[in-house]
């Protein structure tokens, strides 16, 4: 197969133009304002990828998962940071393999009560390890609530021979649903918080935010108060990022679903053949699983496993047969869904086809 129009069905294409030049526009603003980028594989889970974000400057890698980082050493990093909560002691020795492989591993503690499971996990791997501490800043799931918490976990690291609290973290996953307009402004606070609790505990402390809804905001705002950012879907982008957000210009999302229209049941209903497998469950805010990236109107509205429903003002365009180029609400589960993604050059020519190194690293 040489070219788009001989791929099979559903296929994930990445388009290489513009995936090289989201690589350069973030790891251009992040070196123009001397941040380090640590970007999260989690949504690429692509060696080649990795690969070349180190190529282009980036500091090390960011990371969910041990079966994610262990899938990532063939990029050839040299810095992981595994932001989850590590506290099952049958992974000490794979915690302590990965180490071996790596200039530096640096793992999280999210809360007082996360700390006290990790810290006889750590016993177990028997390795001095810097840590970074999770701070919740609005998303409501992990990180430290409290002021008073944060101190008392610093303390209670500081006391620990085989930690070094070394920074502040933070996901900024609320900042999806929040109004684009005012993003300056929350980042502005959002820095404000972290900032004041990392001098109250030790002025030395780096802080890394995470998200690429606001990661270029914190950049632009960040003077001198930011020493790493950790993004991951500013990769390839999607309706997340795009319509809801506003922070990626539609010309610039890398990643599209090839779907075909294997039936037309009712005028104002057509089916593909990609659905929950391809898609997830995931949807956005107004319930839409994709649209085409050719801007009809037309939106998937609902899907079954192997079915995906489609509606909208141009459904009169569409035949049982044709084949559509998608948008997704969400590219990281749609990564993670599938064995491999083609990558497509200049006039729709397949360059590579590409595994999925990290698919299904759950663990």
């Amino acid at each position: 197969m040489t070219a788009v129009d001989d791929l099979p069905t559903p296929s994930i294409l990445v388009r290489e133009d513009r995936l090289e030049a989201n690589l350069h526009t973030m790891q251009t603003a992040c070196d123009q304002a001397g941040i380090d980028l640590r970007p999260h594989i989690k949504t690429h889970k692509l060696v080649p990828i990795a690969r070349r974000q180190l190529e282009l400057g980036a500091k090390g890698l960011t990371c969910a998962k041990l079966g994610e980082a262990e899938a990532m050493l063939a990029s050839g990093v040299r810095e992981i940071f595994l932001a989850h909560s590590l506290v099952d002691h049958r992974q000490a020795n794979r915690i302590a393999a990965l180490a071996e492989h790596l200039e530096e591993l640096r793992l999280a503690v999210t809360s007082e009560a996360h700390l006290e499971v990790f810290q006889p996990l750590i016993r177990k791997v028997n390795r001095r390890f810097k840590v970074m501490l999770a701070l919740d800043t609005g998303l409501d799931r992990e990180g430290i609530r409290r002021d008073e918490s944060a101190q008392r976990v610093a303390s209670t690291i500081d006391a620990d021979p085989l930690l070094e609290l070394t920074g502040l973290y933070s996901h900024e996953g609320q900042f999806y649903g929040a109004n684009h307009s005012q993003r300056v402004e929350d980042v502005e606070r959002l820095l404000d918080r972290i900032c004041g609790l990392r001098d109250a505990i030790d002025p030395t402390l780096e802080v890394w935010p995470g998200c690429s809804v606001s990661a270029r905001a914190v950049v632009d705002v960040a003077a001198g108060r930011v020493q790493a950012v950790r993004p991951g879907a500013y990769v390839f982008g999607d309706l997340s990022l795009t319509q809801n957000a506003n922070v990626m210009p539609w010309e610039n999302v890398a990643l599209q679903v090839l779907a075909t229209v294997v039936d037309k049941p009712t005028p104002d209903l057509a089916l593909i053949d990609a659905g929950s497998k391809t898609f997830s469950s995931d949807r956005t805010a107004q319930g839409i699983s994709a649209i085409p990236a050719d801007g009809r109107k037309l939106e998937v509205f609902k899907v079954n496993e192997e079915h995906g429903y489609v509606r909208g003002e141009d459904l009169g365009q569409v035949n049982v047969g044709d084949r559509i180029l998608l948008v997704p609400a969400h590219v990281c589960t749609v990564v993670n869904l599938t064995d491999e993604v083609q990558l497509v050059g200049p006039e729709n020519k397949i360059r590579s086809t590409w595994p999925v190194d990290a698919r299904g690293k759950s663990q």
